[in-house]
């Protein structure tokens, strides 16, 4: 990895719904340990990108699983982008490690209680318009610039052809690294920054694959209430 392409700060773009941001979130944390990367949470909606044709939108709803989340997050982000982080990391291991429902105002309410917050955020942040706003415009952020999911990360040290920041889909990861592998990954994320038409490089997924992230995403497929593929459950958004 060269001089050049070292960044010292990174968008990180979340939705506490994806079970593989908060993967690829424990790993880029433990490379800002290590580094002093600064990292800016920001968000997207796995909800609107995924909506179907007839659906409704998910600021359409008095409570909206993962756009609320973030419009809790969005109203935290403007004390410190600390609080941000510590509702991202507490909210994110309450759905996918212990199977809690964060999505659920009433968890929601508890959780911030256990970070020494102000549970009345949840309504707060429910009732201020401008949450909305914040979070609508940083997922079209991610779509204008031609993103799909999360995570997304933008580097705004490194502009493209375009003059804007570049962006990544990924990594996404199973069991992120740490320490010493935690920054042999980043080494590798990073020198894509070096070749600006290098677009895709994939692991397809086996059988064997599919079992082993059902078994580690076992807490998060039993604590979402949203529609599932993996096993059948479907609960409409409207």
């Amino acid at each position: 990895m060269t001089e050049a392409a070292t960044p010292t700060v990174v968008d990180f773009h979340f939705d506490v719904m994806c079970p593989f941001a908060y993967q690829t979130s424990k790993w880029i944390r433990e490379v800002r340990a290590q580094l002093g990367l600064t990292i800016n949470w920001k968000f997207f909606s796995l909800e609107e990108i995924n909506r179907r044709e007839g659906r409704k939108h998910p600021w359409e709803r008095d409570w909206s699983y993962g756009w609320s989340m973030m419009r809790i997050g969005a109203l935290l982000r403007r004390t410190s982008m600390d609080d941000l982080d510590r509702w991202y990391q507490r909210a994110g291991r309450a759905l996918h490690e212990e199977g809690f429902k964060p999505h659920d105002p009433l968890v929601a309410r508890h959780l911030l209680e256990e970070l020494g917050l102000d549970p009345t955020i949840v309504d707060a942040a429910i009732a201020d318009q401008t949450t909305h706003d914040e979070v609508h415009a940083e997922h079209d952020r991610v779509v204008q610039a031609g993103g799909y999911g999360v995570p997304t990360l933008f580097f705004p040290e490194f502009l493209n052809d375009d003059g804007n920041p570049e962006c990544f889909f990924g990594p996404v990861v199973l069991d992120p690294p740490s320490g010493a592998a935690a920054l042999h990954l980043w080494g590798a994320t990073v020198a894509w920054l070096e070749y600006p038409y290098l677009f895709e490089l994939q692991r397809p997924k086996n059988r064997t694959h599919g079992e082993v992230i059902a078994d580690r995403l076992h807490p998060y497929l039993e604590a979402r209430d949203w529609i599932s593929i993996d096993r059948g459950k479907v609960v409409p958004f409207d």
